[in-house]
């Protein structure tokens, strides 16, 4: 089993910033990939970001030039800046990661975007 542990995320002003992480830990074999997807209400989950070991990453147009999603493969992490937000950036975004032929899913935190 692998545990992933998701912080950062709460309320913040249109234009304002937030950085989310996720730490994975458990049985890890060499996680290949490491992702945050996101939920709003109403609508399907979609990608947001994507990293794998080597580095090679991969955004959503919507959040492209204004989240960077960054891994440290020593600790199991991944960072998620996230600057300029937009009210449309309110969601739910979930860590993802796959390891060992399986997909684990973080619990989830929720971003909102608001004045």
């Amino acid at each position: 089993q692998v545990q992933l542990v998701e912080s950062g995320g709460g309320l913040v002003q249109p234009g304002g910033s937030l950085r989310l992480s996720c730490a994975a830990s458990g049985r890890i074999f060499g996680i290949v990939y490491m992702g945050y997807y996101r939920q709003a209400p109403g609508k399907q989950r979609e990608l947001v970001a994507s990293v794998t070991t080597i580095g090679d990453t991969n955004y959503a147009d919507s959040v492209k030039g204004r989240f960077t999603l960054s891994r440290d493969n020593a600790k199991n992490t991944v960072y998620l800046q996230m600057n300029s937000l937009k009210p449309e950036d309110t969601a739910v975004y979930y860590c993802k990661v796959f390891n060992a032929g399986f997909d684990y899913w973080g619990q989830g935190t929720q971003v909102t975007v608001s004045s």
